[in-house]
């Protein structure tokens, strides 16, 4: 991750090592409040980058030993670009690392330690910047495919500097014998892509944040969305439960009063309901409760309600006047006969009770206790109270 050192230049890799190790500082700071294994690869990333570049910054006597400290900083170079292809894949997953990958580096690291000291610089120089360019294009291609995924703008402005550091050391790497004044500016044009790439990071730490705490605002509005369901429907018709009845009916009173829609209650009661659970069980009564909910359910608009009232009793809420709930009711209690036989025993019936919602209503309850009255004087057979 560095230009080819020269004896100008040592500032300048002072420089760009300080600038490394400081952003190594600074996402460490970011791990301890936020610990996720993707920004503990780019510490490790940096922080070997940082050293690629110290390890220029003294003047080395020997020519020999400097030729293999440069060998080993381009070793350095190659495997920071690794860990940063190593960080976007664990952004999401933990990466799977085998021991058969230290193989394969162990003998690079031994080809850039002890090649120098027999062929000179030339030997890690080429090698050493295409490496590093195959590297930061597989890190800055695997970070872009970060921003497909989850929309991070930070993913973007950090693939876009790797793949630009990448085009840089591939320029590097087929100009061995670069002269020093193309080296100065290439320590230099390396110390504005990190700054930049060390902005996306830190922008992409935030979004992930903020994308985190809204997928964990969506997963408590459906849980809670859930829970609510769950207290609002009856379990074993599916229908929903008076709890809900009082919830939603201020707010279609008001729709009824405001806009002068006509709302009806149906009360419904299944006849000889005592008797299935006294001969056949309870078992037999769920049976029949769940039937009729669902054929209840199945005879009404998706914008009425039906609602297991308690026990063998269900409350339908229906957009419409007396004459046409009462129609309604005779129409459901012929089509139920229809079941016998089928679904539900023979006998069963229901008992239906109508009553229309004034617009100026004291209190909703009234209204249920009229339906009620009416479905008890349905059961006797006697004629509805108008």
């Amino acid at each position: 991750m560095q230009a080819v050192p020269g004896a100008p230049l040592l500032n300048a890799q002072l420089l760009l090592g300080a600038a490394a190790l400081l952003v190594a500082a600074l996402l460490l700071f970011l791990y301890l409040y936020r610990p996720r294994l993707y920004i503990r690869y780019w510490i490790l990333g940096w922080s070997l980058a940082a050293g690629s570049s110290l390890l220029l910054a003294p003047s080395y006597d020997s020519p020999r030993i400097a030729a293999s400290i440069y060998g080993l900083s381009q070793f350095l170079g190659i495997t920071a670009a690794l860990l940063f292809v190593i960080s976007a894949d664990a952004y999401r997953t933990r990466p799977r690392l085998r021991r058969s990958y230290a193989l394969i580096v162990l003998p690079v690291l031994i080809w850039f330690a002890l090649a120098p000291l027999v062929l000179g610089r030339v030997a890690v120089h080429g090698p050493g910047h295409l490496l590093m360019a195959g590297g930061f294009a597989a890190a800055g291609l695997a970070h872009l495919l970060l921003l497909r995924q989850t929309r991070l703008l930070g993913a973007a402005l950090v693939g876009a500097m790797m793949l630009t550091l990448a085009a840089a050391h591939g320029w590097w790497g087929f100009n061995a014998g670069g002269a020093a004044g193309l080296t100065g500016r290439g320590a230099f044009i390396n110390l504005a892509l990190y700054l930049a790439m060390a902005l996306g990071m830190q922008l992409m730490s935030f979004e992930d944040m903020t994308y985190e705490l809204r997928m964990s605002n969506r997963q408590l509005e459906s849980t809670q969305e859930k829970l609510r369901d769950l207290i609002t429907r009856d379990g074993l018709t599916g229908c929903r439960n008076r709890r809900y009845f009082h919830e939603i009916i201020g707010k279609e009173v008001g729709r009824h009063r405001r806009y002068n829609i006509p709302l009806s209650l149906l009360f419904v009661d299944i006849n000889q309901f005592k008797l299935i659970n006294d001969t056949f069980g309870h078992e037999a009564g769920d049976h029949v409760l769940q039937r009729v909910a669902g054929f209840l359910v199945r005879h009404v608009r998706d914008a009425d309600y039906v609602f297991r009232w308690g026990g063998d009793e269900f409350l339908i809420l229906i957009s419409c006047r007396l004459r046409q709930a009462e129609e309604k009711a005779l129409d459901l209690k012929e089509a139920f006969l229809l079941l016998h036989g089928a679904t539900v025993p023979a006998g069963v019936g229901l008992s239906i009770g109508c009553a229309e919602m004034p617009l100026e209503i004291g209190n909703v309850m009234d209204v249920v206790r009229e339906a009620d009255e009416r479905m008890y004087r349905d059961k006797r057979g006697l004629p509805s109270a108008q």
